[in-house]
C-alpha cells in the first residue's frame, strides 16, 4: 500500500483503503454461506445469487461488479444448478457467470473483464418444444440440459462469451471479443465469432504452431 500511496497520492490511497476494508468485511459475511476450501477475495460490489449452489476453491479473486448466479426458479421451472470453481481462479471487472445446470471452471483460470459464461438460453431453439418468436423472451422457458466445462490453465480474454454446452480444454487461450460456440481441444489458441482454433501448442517444438 505504501508504494500505491507514493505513486497515486492521498485521495486515491484512502479510496483504495476504504474499498479494501469493505471487501474484507463482505468476504467475512459471505464465507459462512459458500462452500469453499480456502481464502477467497470477492469484491464487495459483487452480486451473488444462490450461494448454496457454489463450490469455490482456494485463492479465488474477483474485480468490481462480478456477478455469479445459480438460478433455482424461473417462470414456474425449478432447477438444481451447480457452479464449481477451482483453485487460483481470477476474474477481472464485470465478469458474469450464470447456471441453471452446471458450470465448472478448473484451476489457475484467468478471466479478463466482461467475460460472460452461461449454460442456458432464454428459450429453446433446437429439437422438441421450441420457443415461438411471438412469446416475449422474458417468458420463454430456460434451457437447462447443457454444461459448460473450462479446463485448467485457461486464459479467456476481454469480453469473451462462452455459450451453453461448450467444453474448453486445458491450457487454451481465447482471444478478446470471441464467442465460443463449440468445444475447443486442449492447448489451443482460438479467436473469432464463432471462435476457431488458430494455433496448437506443439509439445516437441515448445511453440504455438498455426493450424
Amino acid at each position: 500500500m505504501a508504494s500505491f500511496y507514493h505513486e497515486n497520492g492521498l485521495f486515491l490511497y484512502l479510496r483504495r483503503f476504504a474499498d479494501s476494508l469493505k471487501t474484507k468485511l463482505f468476504n467475512v459475511f459471505i464465507s459462512g454461506h459458500i462452500k469453499h476450501s480456502g481464502k477467497i477475495k470477492i469484491h464487495h460490489t459483487a452480486q451473488l445469487i444462490g450461494l448454496g449452489h457454489f463450490r469455490i476453491g482456494r485463492n479465488f479473486k474477483t474485480g468490481r461488479h462480478f456477478r455469479m448466479e445459480a438460478i433455482t426458479k424461473y417462470c414456474g421451472q425449478n432447477f438444481d444448478p451447480k457452479i464449481i470453481i477451482g483453485d487460483n481462479v481470477g476474474a477481472v471487472d464485470f465478469v458474469q457467470i450464470a447456471a441453471t445446470h452446471h458450470v465448472e471452471i478448473g484451476d489457475n483460470v484467468m478471466l479478463a473483464s466482461r467475460v460472460y459464461i452461461s449454460d442456458h438460453n432464454h428459450g429453446i431453439y433446437k429439437g422438441d418444444r421450441q420457443s415461438a418468436p411471438d412469446t416475449p423472451p422474458g417468458e420463454r422457458v430456460l434451457d437447462f440440459s447443457k454444461k459448460v466445462i473450462i479446463g485448467d490453465n485457461v486464459w479467456i480474454g476481454q469480453q469473451v462469451t462462452v455459450l451453453p454446452g461448450v467444453s474448453i480444454g486445458k491450457g487454451c487461450v481465447i482471444g478478446a471479443h470471441s464467442v465460443v460456440t463449440k468445444d475447443l481441444p486442449a492447448d489451443s489458441l482460438a479467436a473469432g465469432i464463432p471462435a476457431k482454433v488458430l494455433k496448437r501448442f506443439d509439445t516437441t517444438l515448445k511453440q504455438w504452431v498455426s493450424v
